[in-house]
């Protein structure tokens, strides 16, 4: 069967269970990639070109028990409704839409309160609003701060909904990160800043790109271990 870019296929996996498999076509891969998408709940097969798409199938269909191990493994979803438990820097924090006035406020606690006031019904969309702001204001500062050490100047800061990357850095000094990074711990969200202000300098992973992250974020080691273990929860949260 021929399959089309964003078309899914569905393969059995020798426990029984069922994994889909959607196909993306990225002209920037160099090869075949498969990847989780934590919030579908599905694999992502990725082909160079779409001729390569039916090698992704099979290439899948080759790795369908890992695919469907790491799907059993990801972390439950967590939605953006009122009384849950949400990560915000790190910490965790209660979501209501409780409260006075017309703005998002977080409130001191154990844990926080987020208090979002308006319509319940569009509770998770106001939710993500707020913390896309505030992820948009952090990763300012932070770029500000590392671009400074390094010596760099940066064209603009954008936050947006990545799946496959936390940050990208393009060849007119454009940095984009995930706004998702606002639920890390904050030396995590500077980690990542530092790593796209350092390809300002270096536009690979060289010896030279670390040492320039290393300047900014001398433990960042640490923080990219905490991103590669718990990065799945992140994704995971909200739509």
């Amino acid at each position: 069967m021929a399959y089309n870019n964003g078309q899914t296929m569905t393969l059995k996996a020798p426990n029984g269970s069922r994994v889909v498999v959607r196909f993306e076509v990225n002209s920037k891969a160099r090869r075949l990639i498969l990847r989780l998408d934590e919030r579908r709940r599905e694999a992502v097969a990725v082909a160079p070109t779409n001729r390569q798409i039916k090698d992704a199938a099979a290439f899948a269909a080759e790795r369908v028990e890992w695919i469907s191990t790491r799907l059993q493994h990801l972390p439950d979803l967590v939605s953006f409704e009122e009384s849950e438990i949400i990560s915000f820097r790190g910490e965790p924090c209660q979501v209501t839409a409780n409260g006075e006035g017309r703005l998002a406020k977080m409130w001191p606690g154990d844990p926080k309160l987020l208090s979002v006031p308006g319509d319940p019904e569009t509770l998770p969309l106001r939710v993500t609003r707020y913390l896309k702001k505030q992820a948009k204001a952090d990763l300012t500062r932070a770029v500000k701060r590392h671009s400074a050490t390094l010596g760099v100047e940066f064209s603009g800061i954008s936050v947006k909904d990545t799946r496959s990357r936390w940050g990208s850095c393009t060849s007119d000094g454009h940095l984009s990160f995930s706004w998702r990074l606002i639920m890390a711990p904050p030396k995590v969200l500077e980690y990542v800043a530092a790593h796209e202000c350092a390809h300002l300098l270096e536009m690979n992973h060289s010896p030279k790109f670390w040492a320039h992250v290393a300047r900014c974020v001398p433990d960042w080691k640490r923080q990219r271990a905490w991103l590669r273990a718990n990065g799945a929860g992140l994704q995971s949260a909200g739509e």
